[in-house]
């Protein structure tokens, strides 16, 4: 057996285990159950016999079960007791390949893991140096920036520049029209507290950013969907979802669409705004990788002057994940109403020493350098993923202008929620197609963070799923 190999068999026999130490932990399975059948669980896993009797044999010399000849394997008496509390807290029980599934797996994996699957750049692309000085500054602050809560809409400094970043490209804004959030996230659950109930329709773009589905889904909101184009959401299929379910919410990426890489053409967004107007509908236009177009391009706040539509943003895809603040910027009485669920919520603004840091990295003179170099940087990664993933049959669905995304059909009889699991019992980390459709209709494709694939095992993961 050679190394390879010998790796892939001990990959997928941990991978055994933790299914069942993930099924204890959840109380699936409690003191004395039987375990599944050894040919039932290795067909249920998509592994052989084998693999699961040596990881039953290892969870047996461990003391979590116990054989008994003639009847099977079954869990130990005191082996819920003796796993460590963290591990019975974290351990998740099985579940479908889903948007909370990919969330989980980019979160909980370690640094060193390849993440081609997650949402973010890698360290060393982040302003290290930025951060650090700004990180230096705000420990000499007032001891009100250290010590007290954040203020009801967020720092006044930090909005005010949000409002000239705006009039850069027409939109006019007056601070109190920006309120700052825990992070973009936390915007887009604020923003359905106030204008959705349970059982409104929401429209979404197929495929979308999974985690709008999460979101959604925990609001207990019906979700419809439309295809996505290269210029935006397809117009027909669009009015005829709301002539059809008369959706309360359009929720969407304007520019470098997460995750296909569109960007809305000028007729499309007219369009758009027009039947929006005639059906009465809200539109949330998630802002958050603007500064990674080459150019600008078209905004649906910026047509509508925030009449129907809501601006949402972040920093962690450009400053730093860990910093968490994000923005919306609406009319003035959404926004009453979004800081008295943000009061209710987590009692004020997010933490003056978060919106010190972002603030003096963005007025800094840095900031444009370093997007100029990540922008460059994107650019020549991408190319080069392009070459690679064409060379096993992987087809990107179009180059986008800009970010470091691609949307990639996988060769025909591959299915991507398959790969992924693959690639996780590996320890890479994958994002497969459907957990971004509601329609389910991408099992072939997949979605890949081009900075996030410089290690080999990402591509010889690929290799194997793509043969």
């Amino acid at each position: 057996m050679t190394a390879e190999t010998h790796a892939r068999a001990s990959g997928r026999t941990a991978h055994v285990m933790a299914q069942i130490r993930s099924r204890i932990a959840s109380g699936a399975l409690t003191n004395g159950d039987r375990l599944p059948s050894i040919r039932g669980f290795a067909a249920s896993l998509g592994v052989s016999p084998s693999t699961v009797v040596e990881a039953y044999d290892r969870l047996a010399a461990e003391g979590l079960i116990r054989a008994r000849a003639g009847s099977g394997f079954f869990v130990q008496a005191s082996s819920v007791a003796s796993l460590p509390l963290g591990a019975r807290a974290t351990l998740p029980g099985p579940r479908e390949v889903d948007p909370f599934w990919v969330s989980r797996q980019s979160l909980d994996a370690d640094d060193e893991s390849p993440k081609p699957g997650c949402g973010w750049l890698p360290a060393d692309w982040m302003p290290q140096a930025a951060l650090r000085r700004a990180l230096r500054n705000v420990a000499r602050a007032e001891d009100a920036v250290l010590l007290n809560y954040g203020r009801t809409q967020g720092d006044f400094d930090l909005r005010r520049l949000l409002a000239r970043r705006a009039a850069e490209e027409g939109l006019a804004l007056d601070p109190a029209n920006i309120m700052l959030t825990g992070s973009g996230s936390q915007s887009i659950d604020l923003i359905c507290r106030l204008l959705l109930k349970p059982g409104d329709t929401v429209l979404v773009d197929d495929p979308c950013y999974f985690n709008f589905r999460a979101l959604l889904k925990a609001h207990q909101v019906q979700v419809i969907s439309v295809a996505m184009t290269p210029t935006g959401p397809d117009l027909t299929a669009f009015e005829n979802a709301l002539e059809a379910s008369a959706p309360r919410l359009y929720l969407t990426n304007s520019a470098l669409h997460n995750p296909t890489g569109a960007t809305l053409s000028p007729p499309v967004a007219h369009r758009l705004l027009k039947l929006a107007e005639a059906h009465n509908l809200l539109i949330l236009e998630d802002d958050i990788f603007t500064d990674f177009e080459p150019e600008p391009s078209v905004r649906l706040a910026a047509l509508d002057g925030l009449n129907r539509v809501i601006r949402i943003g972040s920093f962690s895809k450009t400053l730093s994940a860990s910093l968490r603040c994000g923005y919306i910027a609406a009319r003035a009485e959404w926004i009453e109403g979004l800081v008295d669920l943000q009061i209710a919520a987590q009692f004020g603004g997010p933490s003056p020493i978060v919106t010190h840091v972002i603030g003096e990295v963005l007025t800094g003179g840095s900031y444009r350098k370093h997007m100029e170099e990540v922008r460059r940087r994107l650019n020549r990664t991408r190319r080069s993923v392009i070459a690679r993933l064409t060379t096993l049959g992987i087809e990107p669905w179009l180059e986008p202008r800009g970010g470091f995304y691609l949307w990639c059909q996988l060769p025909e009889g591959v299915s991507s929620t398959a790969l992924a699991q693959a690639a996780m019992a590996e320890g890479v980390v994958m994002a497969p197609g459907n957990v971004f459709s509601a329609a389910q209709t991408a099992s072939r494709f997949m979605r890949f963070n081009v900075a996030q694939m410089a290690d080999e095992k990402s591509w010889q993961v690929l290799e194997r799923g793509a043969a």
